[in-house]
């Protein structure tokens, strides 16, 4: 990657568009082994790069800023990266339409920050926004609508909500297993979810036992149609 950015900053200039991504692009590496200092200088010269090049207002701009949010998200600076997550959330609504796939990338990073600083009232329409989005996109029974449905039920359970959120993680579990088969990882971390639900809602380990037996039955029906 350094080796990328070098060639292109040799070539190009230090401050063309394609320099920009492979900042991003060693920026995201050095997030994803904690250097995240090291990766904000970079996203942080990416942006400007972006907002140089192409306005303030510009999709790539948008993508730089999330990119920026989650990386303050991550280490605690929540009053830092919640206006850059409006601010992408804007740009993207204005520059692709407000039920476009990115915006929906931008509703569920705006809602996990604030859930980590505890709004759920706030969070909760921006989850149900980016469900509906993605079930009209992809139709009902797809992965990505199973991640949505298991956000909002992870929200409603913090909540106390239990008998709302417990249709919502069955049917994530549903959707992952009949698209993922049994053994894939999502179907593993929606299962331990909806078990610990239904413990909180007081049923028994027979029931719980009982209940997952359904749902696997159901599941075979659904992927033998």
């Amino acid at each position: 990657m350094r080796r990328a950015l070098n060639i292109y900053e040799d070539s190009l200039g230090k401050d063309h568009p394609n320099v920009a991504v492979s900042l991003s692009n060693l920026a995201l590496l050095l997030q994803d082994t904690n250097r995240m200092k090291d990766a904000e200088t970079l996203y942080l010269r990416a942006l400007k790069i972006n907002e140089d090049n192409f306005g303030k207002d510009h999709p790539n701009v948008a993508g730089t800023l999330g990119s920026l949010a989650v990386l303050f998200h991550a280490i605690n600076r929540f009053g830092e990266a919640e206006p850059l997550m409006k601010r992408a959330l804007k740009i993207d609504e204005d520059s692709f339409g407000k039920d476009h796939l990115k915006v929906v990338r931008d509703l569920n990073n705006l809602a996990q920050l604030l859930l980590s600083t505890n709004r759920m009232s706030e969070a909760e329409p921006l989850i149900r926004r980016a469900l509906k989005i993605d079930e009209d996109s992809f139709g009902k029974d797809h992965p990505n609508v199973a991640i949505r449905l298991n956000n909002l039920a992870l929200l409603l359970k913090a909540a106390n909500r239990l008998d709302e959120a417990e249709p919502l993680m069955r049917r994530a579990l549903i959707v992952f297993i009949t698209n993922l088969g049994i053994n894939h990882p999502n179907v593993s971390k929606v299962l331990t979810n909806y078990k610990y639900l239904l413990l909180a809602m007081g049923w028994s380990k027979e029931q719980i036992i009982e209940q997952l037996r359904k749902i696997a039955s159901d599941s075979f029906k659904k992927i033998s149609q």
